[in-house]
């Protein structure tokens, strides 16, 4: 960078634009913008405006049950649509829905009334057409490790089941207050990069404690991270299975080669959405006929028939268990919500239309509450679940009916073709769910993008594997809030110089062939200036000017004269930051410089009127754009002696 090319521009006062002051707002009317911005950026109350009484009504239940609004332009093709759809996810959400139950450690039999009840009641709240909602691996894991630590499922299963209920019927009060009071972007703060860590961490380790099942072993560790998994396995070796875990690799490559052909040719999903209960089918027919289960294959053995019993009474508010129960709901609930919304929001893209975070929370909200008082568990909506009802076709959430329905018939009449059913096959079926939650292709992507992204993902994901689950979502949201701290903290500063024959300024370690103006320093601050920043600022601000004050002494180029801020990426500041721009002010003073501001916002323009800094540093040095700015310092250059300029700003005041 040079300046040997510059051009001074010309310069016309009367040209020159005035940065407005703008009207000052009352206290509450200020305060109830920010909250609207706040809570309700997508301004939800819109359709009620100038709508008589009865059509408000109206919307407000079309609002909390978007049903209504769609249900009315249902078509029979549409039902033949989501009939296919629903049949193919039930052939899928039947083993799941086991599997994951007995990873919860709960009875199986929970698995099937969690996949009946609560996708009746998202089909009426929930707003995304192709969420197919079950329980899910990853909060089946958290409910087993953070209940388990205070109650033993084997020793005390009553009290485990009951606390399991309670848990889910707190997550569910937590995710409709969410919903209710418009806090969704609490969700927000487990960033992609987390999530990638996290739900690999978690399928890692559901992977390894299948290991119990796979080698047929009785007894295992209550500990999930990968060293005690490893010495509970390798300690046990003379009660390995070899029957089990022949079994358990055969329908583990039968599963994930179904995966690998689905993949493959897309129009072939349903090979894998039916690899599963393929895999219970033949498994216990295997069972049945070898008698298996006589030679160390263990078996679901005796499923209850009938439907969901009602478990409102088990709800566990006078345990002393309570906190455990709490704290395990609060945890499942936002990491089911995250899962659940970023699932309805990648399939609303392909589709091109828009799901409610709010109304998705509700709903999640409202499906767990009905669901802890009709002995379910936790659900949401499943990632691989989701995917075969949006590769079936399905239009709407008709399919979590059709699916619901096909669950009913399931508890009523077939349980008792489940008994045989090895352990050692729900455990592949887990394995092969979960190899796919371990993106390693996205972990990729993000380190060639974003080194710090990556470190987030692999903090989640040691953080997972070799703590616990809950370490490893500590540490994400700790390294990503550390991140938003380090961007609010330390805002990048930057040198701008003229774009040859032309009136921008630019970056100039971006552009290369920009030139400096001689006699000016323009610097962009990026970011808004609060508290956090405010002293880094300053001293940024003044190891840039000291650069350039002895790059210019070194190359006998013109003296410094003026130090412009470019304030156009500020969008607000507190009393610290005004208090650092005074600092800066007096610095520059001292050392015979003027600081110049080019186009501050409203926010920043309104708080420097009250605060009395405008007429500190001088209406006449505030200009809208960086080119004015630079043209009012040139002209002030050529027009004055160099040590007149910066301070006899009475005659340039009087031209502007």
């Amino acid at each position: 960078m040079g300046n040997a090319d510059y051009v001074y521009p010309s310069m016309n006062v009367e040209q020159t634009h005035h940065v407005a002051i703008p009207p000052s707002q009352p206290f509450i009317k200020s305060l109830k913008n920010q909250l609207k911005e706040t809570f309700f950026p997508d301004d939800p109350l819109r359709q009620f405006k100038g709508q008589p009484a009865r059509k408000k009504f109206f919307l407000g239940l079309q609002y909390l049950f978007p049903i209504l609004e769609w249900g009315p332009k249902y078509t029979l093709d549409f039902f033949k649509s989501d009939l296919i759809a629903g049949i193919t996810i039930a052939s899928l959400a039947i083993p799941q829905g086991i599997s994951y139950a007995k990873l919860a450690n709960l009875p199986p039999i929970l698995g099937l009334y969690s996949s009946f009840v609560p996708p009746l009641i998202y089909a009426l709240m929930g707003s995304s057409k192709d969420l197919a909602v079950g329980t899910v691996a990853v909060a089946s894991l958290l409910t087993a490790s953070m209940l388990g630590k205070e109650v033993n499922a084997a020793e005390n299963p009553q009290l485990y089941l009951h606390l399991a209920f309670t848990a889910t019927f707190i997550a569910g009060v937590f995710e409709a207050l969410l919903g209710i009071f418009r806090l969704g972007f609490i969700v927000d703060f487990l960033s992609h990069a987390t999530i990638v860590g996290f739900m690999a961490g978690a399928a890692t380790v559901v992977c390894l404690q299948q290991l119990k099942g796979i080698l047929g072993l009785e007894h295992f560790t209550h500990g999930t991270d990968i060293i005690s998994v490893m010495k509970s396995v390798f300690s046990q070796t003379h009660q390995w299975r070899w029957e089990s875990a022949v079994l358990g690799c055969c329908f583990l490559f039968y599963l994930l080669i179904a995966r690998y052909f689905s993949k493959k040719r897309p129009n072939l999903f349903w090979i894998s959405a039916m690899a599963p209960l393929t895999s219970v089918v033949l498994g216990s027919l295997l069972v049945y006929l070898t008698h298996a289960e006589k030679h160390g294959v263990q078996v679901i053995g005796h499923l209850k028939q009938g439907l969901n019993p009602a478990s409102i009474t088990d709800l566990a508010f006078g345990s002393p268990y309570l906190s455990t129960a709490i704290k395990t709901g609060i945890v499942t609930g936002i990491v089911s919500l995250a899962e659940g919304i970023a699932v309805g929001r990648s399939f609303a893209m392909f589709k091109n239309y828009h799901i409610d975070g709010n109304k998705e929370m509700i709903a999640f909200g409202m499906m767990n509450i009905v669901g802890s008082c009709t002995s379910c568990y936790l659900t949401t909506g499943p990632f691989s679940r989701s995917a075969v009802n949006f590769n079936a076709g399905c239009k709407t959430a008709v399919s979590n009916i059709v699916m619901a329905i096909a669950v009913m018939v399931t508890l009523l009449f077939l349980t008792p073709l489940f008994h045989f059913t090895p352990l050692v096959v729900l455990s592949s079926i887990i394995i092969a769910a979960m190899l796919g939650l371990i993106d390693y292709e996205a972990a990729i992507h993000l380190w060639n993008i974003d080194k710090f992204d990556f470190f987030v993902c692999l903090g989640a994901y040691v953080g997972v594997v070799f703590g616990s689950v809950e370490i490893g979502l500590v540490i994400a949201v700790s390294i990503s809030l550390l991140r938003v701290l380090l961007f609010v903290a330390r805002p990048r500063t930057v040198v701008l110089g003229n774009l040859p024959n032309s009136k921008v300024y630019r970056n100039v370690e971006q552009y290369k062939n920009t030139s400096n103006v001689p006699g000016i320093l323009i610097l962009e601050i990026e970011a808004p200036i609060y508290f956090t920043n405010a002293s880094y600022l300053r001293e940024r601000i003044t190891r840039w000017v000291d650069e350039e004050e002895d790059k210019l002494k070194s190359t006998g180029e013109t003296n410094l004269q003026y130090v412009i801020l470019d304030m156009s990426a500020v969008g607000n500041i507190d009393t610290s930051g005004i208090s650092m721009l005074e600092e800066v002010q007096k610095t520059l003073d001292r050392r015979g410089l003027k600081l110049v501001l080019a186009n501050p916002g409203a926010e920043v323009m309104k708080k420097l009127d009250k605060s009395k800094k405008i007429e500190k540093i001088g209406k006449e040095w505030f200009f809208i754009t960086v080119a004015e700015a630079v043209g009012a310092c040139s002209y002030m250059l050529h027009s004055y002696k160099p040590n007149e300029a910066p301070n006899d700003s009475d005659n340039w005041s009087n031209n502007v």
